[in-house]
Formats: structure tokens, sequence, C-alpha cells
């Protein structure tokens, strides 16, 4: 993609410098932040605090790993353990998985991508982080002041009757932040189609947008399913309300059919995101167009339509039907296909590609691998038969975090790394970034594959002691979640160091397609100083096309003219 009328030479030119006009100069200081209204701003401010929730959730998730270690429960009794699985999830799934990629990247780069200046709601946005903030901030409330042990899927009645624990404050946590969602999700449908450059036509966009306009349909029509059902759970709660509990007359089952409804498709809220950075990141560094970019399109939307189509698949063992369960059964089948569709898509435009292992690629090939090992996982769970022996075991745990740590997780490191140059103006030590980006990879499978082999032999989720029998298979998952904490803290040490030290990146570091790339890095306040002219299709990369190294800043600055 290219315009005819782009940025000055300057933009487009030497990495000499940081520009001192950019939207990161802090001549106004904090409260300018705090103020903004800029949309590359507000994405620095999620990115911020979803770091902190990143951390948070972690350091749970280490306490769960050294629990089961042993298999006897000698770190924390059994109350203190419900506690931290069921708050790793929760500040994992809602305050990072969900968020991460529409809300950091999401908003920085869908205006630059657009040839806008900024999102359609300038002021809507700011309110969607505040918004966030105040539903993470009850959130650490509730971990606080006595923490939350009913699973972070809230299942009641124990959630609404019998949980002794901040439940009702995690509750409205989570029903505050969900109207950030929604909110990002109208503020993005609204400029995707309201403040598309001249010529950027629908079959002309960037595959990272048609991954965030299906991400923000579902945000629309599934979030509010969730708030009612919290709504729900809290009147019973609070006031004795017969909903789900069956002393009043209520039905548990409908509560996991009303919370079902919206999380899986919220999965696809967490995965769509992921699947977009990854069609722009395997293009630019394999230097071909995307194969079957109509095909990977429509299959998001396909995504987005056919994932409200599936929840039952979560309760088949809950009682509900059998022919509903043969029916979830089948559906859950269908929707693996359009996912299928865009893995083997970017298998063929790797096919011939001039491949450059950069460490953003590297990442991309991570995710590949990893969220194919996750997809073909949860056939197995939406076959009724099997899930009747996996279901509620270390199977369902390994699968789930294959798709959102070797899936979301995977590729939010692989946008951040591509984009970082773009944001901060600076690159970041590559050596360094390739061999985390190998430490994860290896942590990954060393701390979760051999969780779908504790599942197989029947190891439930959630229990704080197992037979001994179970403990070697549970040590190398532990010596894995080391190896891949270690990984994930080392992107922090090099990414601080970079803001000071690290070389100027210049426009386009990557020799990459697209509107972002033709502006200064980093961009200015207004992005772009006349609209641009869009005259390509998307991922215009000639098949010869030679890759220039981001770390030749003398080539860089001799090529810049060809960008």
């Amino acid at each position: 993609m290219s315009s005819q009328q782009t940025a000055s030479s300057a933009a487009l030119g030497k990495a000499d410098s940081v520009p001192q006009d950019s939207y990161i100069s802090n001549e106004y200081g904090i409260k300018s932040w705090l103020l903004t209204l800029d949309h590359k701003r507000i994405a620095i401010l999620y990115l911020i605090s979803m770091t902190a929730f990143f951390f948070l959730g972690g350091a749970f998730a280490v306490a769960i790993r050294l629990e089961l270690l042993t298999p006897h429960g000698d770190l924390m009794e059994a109350e203190t353990y419900n506690k931290f699985f069921t708050q790793h999830g929760m500040v994992m799934v809602f305050f990072f998985l969900l968020p991460s990629i529409p809300a950091v990247f999401g908003n920085f780069l869908l205006p630059l991508m657009l040839g806008a200046k900024d999102l359609a709601f300038p002021r809507l946005n700011l309110l969607s982080w505040y918004i966030f903030m105040i539903g993470g901030i009850l959130a650490l409330y509730a971990i606080i002041t006595g923490g939350v042990d009913t699973g972070w899927t809230f299942y009641t009645p124990y959630s609404s009757t019998y949980a002794n624990s901040q439940v009702m404050v995690a509750g409205i946590a989570l029903f505050i932040t969900g109207f950030s969602s929604i909110l990002t999700g109208l503020n993005f449908l609204v400029t995707i189609h309201r403040m598309r450059a001249p010529g950027l036509t629908w079959f002309r966009l960037p595959l990272f947008v048609w991954a965030h306009y299906a991400t923000s349909v579902i945000m629309l029509l599934g979030t509010p399913v969730l708030a009612i059902t919290i709504l729900m759970l809290a009147l019973e709660r609070g006031f004795g309300m017969g909903f789900f509990d069956p002393k009043l007359g209520g039905d548990p089952i409908l509560f996991q059919h009303l919370f079902w409804f919206y999380s899986h498709p919220a999965v696809y809220i967490m995965i769509l995101p992921a699947m977009g950075v990854i069609s722009e990141v395997i293009s630019c560094f394999a230097r071909k167009r995307v194969f079957g970019y109509h095909f990977i399109a429509f299959s998001s939307m396909a995504i987005a339509v056919l994932g409200f189509l599936v929840w039952g698949h979560h309760l088949f063992v809950s009682g509900q039907s059998a022919y509903a369960g043969m029916v979830f059964s089948f559906l859950s089948m269908v929707v693996a296909i359009p996912s299928a569709v865009k893995v083997f898509n970017w298998s063929a435009t790797l096919f011939k590609g001039s491949i450059s292992l950069q460490t953003p690629m590297l990442y991309c090939l991570g995710f590949i691998g990893l969220f194919t090992i996750g997809g073909l996982t949860g056939l197995f769970l939406a076959t009724l038969s099997v899930d009747v022996h996996l279901h509620d075991t270390y199977f369902v745990v390994a699968h789930f975090h294959y798709v959102m740590v070797g899936g979301v997780v995977m590729a939010y490191m692989a946008a951040i790394h591509f984009w970082w140059p773009k944001i901060t103006g600076r690159m970041y030590p590559e050596m360094a970034a390739r061999f985390s980006a190998i430490v994860i990879f290896i942590g990954f499978n060393l701390t979760f594959f051999p969780q779908f082999l504790l599942g197989y032999l029947g190891m439930p989720r959630r229990y704080h002691v197992y037979p001994d029998e179970f403990q070697v298979l549970n040590v190398f998952s532990t010596a894995g979640a080391s190896i891949l904490g270690i990984g994930y803290l080392i992107p922090m040490v090099y990414f601080v160091w970079s803001l000071w030290w690290g070389k100027p990146a210049s426009s386009n570091p990557w020799q990459a397609k697209g509107l972002e790339w033709t502006i200064a890095s980093p961009p200015s306040p207004h992005n772009f100083e006349q609209i641009p002219v869009v005259t390509e299709e998307a991922y215009a990369y000639a098949s010869d096309a030679q890759f220039v190294s981001a770390f030749d800043t003398d080539d860089q600055a001799k090529q810049s003219s060809h960008v």
C-alpha cells in the first residue's frame, strides 16, 4: 500500500535522531497524558497498565506451579489455592488477554493504517481507558481484601450463595470493565466505516483492520450478555432473587449458558486481533503478498458469526440434551474451518518467500505451531464422547493455554517487536530479542505439553493435592514455567534499555507496506501532514524484493526513497 500524497521527506527518511515534535514529546508533563485525546498516547496508557496486570497474573501462576511441584499441598491451604487460580484466570483473561491487542495495538495502529488523524470518538477512547482502570482497581481491591475463590468462570450456585470471598466486588469490577470493551468496539467500527483514506477500499484494507472489525462486532453483541449475567448474579447474591440457585427456584445451568454465550465468542475477541497481527508480520518478513487475502478477510467475519453458535460444547457433561450436544459438537467442528483457512494461507504465504527470521517473525512461526496444536486439541474437546473423559482435566488447561498463551501472547510479542520502532522511534537489541523468543517457545512447551498427558491420565484441574504418580509431569511443567517467566522478563529489560540507548529507527525499518510506515517514527500528534491517497492493494510486495536489514541505518537512508 502506498500514497500519492505522503508525509514529508523528513518523515520518510533518516534515522539520525528521534523527532522532537512526536506524540511522546513530554513538554506538557504527566497531566497531558492523563487528559490526552491522542489515540497513540491512550494506547501507551493501556500498554503500561496491561503490562502491570500481566505480571500480576503471572505472579499468581508462579505460586500455582510452585504448589504443584509436590503432590501433598504443602505450600498453601486449599482455600488459598482456590483464590490463587481464580485470581490468575480473572486477571489474565479480563485484564490482559481480552483487551491487550485491541486496546494497545488497535488503538495505536487503526488510525495510522486507515490514513486518519485519530479514532472517530477521541473522548470516548479516553473514557474507555478510565473505565478499564476503574474496573482493574476494583478487581485489585477484591484481591487484596479477601480474594475470590470461585474459579474465573464464577459458576453458580457457589458464586451466588456459598462463596466466602469478594465475589460481589469482583463482579462489579467485571461489569464496569465490560463497558470499556463496548465503547472501544463502537469506536473501532465507526472509524473503519467512516474515516478511511481516499482510495482505501474495503479490499485494500490491511487484514489487521479486518480482524479488528470482526472483533468489534463480537464486543458489541457479546459483552452486554456478560454484563446482564453478572447483574443477575449480583441480584441473587445480594437480594435473594432466584435466577440460578435451585433453592430459590433458579437453574444453575442457565448461568453456564449465559456465561459461555459470551465467553466462547470472547475467545475470538482474544484470538482474532492476534491473527491480524500474524498476517501483517508474515507478509512483511516473507516479502510476499498474503496468499488468499479475501479468504482470510472473510474467515475473520465467519469466525465472528459462528463463534456465537458453539457455546454449548462447554456443557457436554452438564445434563443438557444429547441432541443439543450433537449439534454443538458439529458446530464446534465447523468453527475450526475459518481458523484452518488462515493457517493454511499463512503457510502458503511463506512458501517460496524470501523469509527473514527477525524477532517478530520468530514469534509468528511460534504462533502458527502452538495455535495449531491448540486448535487441533480443541477438536478432541468438541467430540462429545471424548470430552466426557477429558472434561475438567489438565487437558483442558493445556488446550486453553496453547490457544491463549501460545496464540494471543505470542502474537502480542510479535506485535510489540514489530511496531516498537514505530511506537518509540528506537530499535531494540535484535540478538537479545531472538534469544528471548527461543526461551519463551521452549519454556512454553515444557510448561504446558506435559499437562496434555496429565489430563489424558485423568488429573483434574483446580486440585492442589494429587496422586504421587503425577509428580514427574508436574515437575516438568513447573520447570518450564520458570523458563517461561525468565523469557518474559528479558524483553522488559531490553525494551526499557532501548528507550534511552537503542538506535534511532527510520520511518520504515522493516521495509514494510502500509500507511503507518510512511510517517515518522514515532509519529507526530496528528499522524499525517496531508491526507494520504491509497493507490495500491495491501501487501504489494514484489516477489523478488530484497529484504533490507533493520539495523543497517545507512542502507535504510539510501533506500528510503523506495519505501
